[in-house]
C-alpha cells in the first residue's frame, strides 16, 4: 500500500500498530493471557465440581432409607435407589390409584403432583422425590367428600374404563388450581400428555369445564346412569 509523504514513519521490525494505537504484539500477548486465564478458571470450576461429586456419599446399590411426604404424611421406606416413585407408591405405600400402564412416560396414567406440578411417577426415582410434597389421587377427596372435579367426572360420564381417570384428575386438578376458569383449549392442552384409550376426551373436557362453573362448550349427548348400565 502506498504511503503519503506526510504519513508517520512505519515502525521498525515486526512491530505493527492497529488502528486503535495498540500494537499487534501487545494485542496478541493480552489475548494469550486472557485465554490462559479463562482456561485456568474453567479448569478450576471443573476441579471444584469433581471435588464436590467425590465428596457426596454414594448410595446403593442396596436398600437405603427413603422418606416421602405423601398426601401430607411422612412415610419412610427402605428402597433401592433404582426404585421409581410409582413402584414405591404402589408397592410400598399401598397407594394404587396411580396406574402403571406404559411405564415409559407416554400415557400419563401414573401422574401424581409433586409440589403441585404434575409428573409421571414411572419416570422419577423415589429417592429424588424426598423433600417434596407428593399428592396422589387418594389425597384429592377430603373427609370422604369427592372434589368438584371428581364429581363432574362422574356426572359427565368421563370415566368409562377408568384406567386413565386418576391421571386425568391429577393433571386437571393442577390446572384448576392455577387457572380456575380455563378455556376448552386450555383444558385440552393440559390433558395432551394423558392418553385415554376409550376416547372420552370430550366428556373429560366437559367435566373440567363443569367443575370450573362453565358450560361444557362442545355439545355432548349424555345418557342416564340407568341407560348406561343397561347398554
Amino acid at each position: 500500500m502506498k504511503r503519503n509523504p506526510g504519513d508517520a514513519a512505519a515502525p521498525s521490525g515486526s512491530e505493527v500498530f492497529l488502528a486503535s494505537g495498540l500494537s499487534r504484539r501487545t494485542f496478541l500477548k493480552s489475548l494469550g493471557t486472557s485465554a490462559v486465564t479463562a482456561a485456568a478458571m474453567g479448569a478450576e470450576q471443573v476441579s471444584q465440581g469433581l471435588a464436590q461429586a467425590n465428596a457426596e456419599r454414594p448410595v446403593g446399590p442396596g436398600a437405603v432409607p427413603v422418606t416421602l411426604t405423601v398426601n401430607g404424611e411422612k412415610k419412610t421406606f427402605r428402597l433401592e435407589p433404582r426404585v421409581t416413585l410409582l413402584e414405591a407408591l404402589r408397592g410400598e405405600a399401598g397407594l394404587t390409584g396411580a396406574k402403571e400402564a406404559c411405564d415409559r412416560a407416554t400415557c400419563g396414567a401414573c401422574t401424581v403432583l409433586l409440589d403441585g406440578t404434575p409428573v409421571y411417577a414411572c419416570s422419577m426415582l423415589a429417592i429424588e422425590a424426598q423433600g417434596a410434597e407428593i399428592t396422589t389421587i387418594e389425597g384429592i377427596a377430603k373427609n370422604g367428600e369427592l372434589s368438584a372435579l371428581q364429581k363432574a367426572m362422574v356426572d359427565k360420564d368421563g370415566l368409562q374404563c377408568g384406567y386413565c381417570s386418576p391421571g386425568m384428575v391429577m393433571v386437571l386438578t393442577a390446572l384448576l388450581r392455577k387457572n380456575p376458569r380455563p378455556t376448552e383449549a386450555e383444558v385440552r392442552h393440559a390433558i395432551a400428555g394423558n392418553l385415554c384409550r376409550c376416547g372420552s376426551y370430550p366428556r373429560i373436557v366437559a367435566a373440567a369445564r363443569a367443575a370450573s362453573g362453565q358450560s361444557a362448550g362442545t355439545k355432548l349427548t349424555f345418557i342416564s346412569s340407568h341407560d348406561h348400565a343397561v347398554a
